[in-house]
């Protein structure tokens, strides 16, 4: 495995078919949408075409998707995205997940360690940023905890359940470019 996309604690790698069952599970989750932009229910058809189909070459898609995964059994705990990648501004939107049932045991903040190591040592980019529901504190701490800054906030940016709230842009720039 590549050390570059790995922890004590967990691994980042592509997504394979045997993913299928726990994505149909979180892109399906209603109480997830509001943190993406989610819709409608997703077949599993269609995340069986992505799998199968999806290129893992962030500069022809502009987005790559990883699985975390606990290293010691090998359990897939969550997902991280690169998405809005823009090469030549050198810079990427950040998505993450963790399944409920691991949340709470540093897995976040690892894979967004190795997530950032693999966005600025390999990719070379020169900043990442996330869009941030101004309630999901969670992922607010997160963020910050991992040298995030508050860029700005947007106003009404997110619209969940015929009302809107503010989404604080998170970013950080790689200080080696």
């Amino acid at each position: 495995m590549n050390k570059l996309l790995e922890n004590d604690l967990i691994l980042l790698r592509a997504v394979e078919p045997e993913d299928l069952d726990t994505l149909y599970a979180w892109e399906n989750d209603t109480d997830l949408w509001k943190y993406g932009s989610t819709t409608a229910p997703i077949s599993r058809f269609a995340l069986m075409e992505y799998i199968m189909h999806e290129q893992q070459n962030i500069y022809e898609n502009g987005q790559l998707r990883m699985m975390i995964v606990r290293k010691y059994d090998l359990q897939p705990i969550g997902a991280v995205d690169l998405y809005d990648f823009d090469a030549f501004h050198q810079k990427a939107g950040v998505g993450i997940l963790i399944d409920r049932a691991y949340q709470q045991g540093g897995f976040a903040t690892s894979a967004l360690a190795l997530l950032e190591k693999y966005a600025f040592d390999f990719l070379k980019l020169h900043q990442l940023y996330a869009f941030v529901p101004k309630t999901n504190t969670s992922s607010l701490k997160l963020f910050e905890k991992a040298g995030f800054i508050h860029a700005a906030i947007l106003k009404d940016w997110i619209s969940w359940q015929h009302s809107f709230e503010d989404a604080i842009v998170m970013q950080k720039i790689n200080s080696k470019t």
